[in-house]
C-alpha cells in the first residue's frame, strides 16, 4: 500500500468518530440539525479526500 492510500482513512474516521459527537449536539447548521449536516460534510470530505489520493496516485498519470 502507497502512503497516499492512508488518506482514504480519514472519511473512515470522521463517520465512525464524529458520529456519535454529532448526534448528541442539537444546534442547527443553515436550517439543517447539526447531525444532517455533519453527514453531508462527511459526504464531501470523502469525495475531496479521494479525489486528493487520485490525484497523487502515480498510476493514474495520462499515458
Amino acid at each position: 500500500m502507497k502512503p497516499h492510500h492512508w488518506l482514504a482513512l480519514i472519511p473512515f474516521l470522521l463517520f465512525l468518530c464524529g458520529a456519535p459527537f454529532a448526534a448528541r449536539v442539537q444546534p442547527f447548521v443553515l436550517g439543517l440539525p447539526f447531525f444532517l449536516a455533519w453527514t453531508i460534510g462527511s459526504v464531501l470530505a470523502t469525495a475531496a479526500v479521494m479525489g486528493l489520493v487520485f490525484w497523487l496516485d502515480p498510476a493514474n498519470d495520462a499515458p
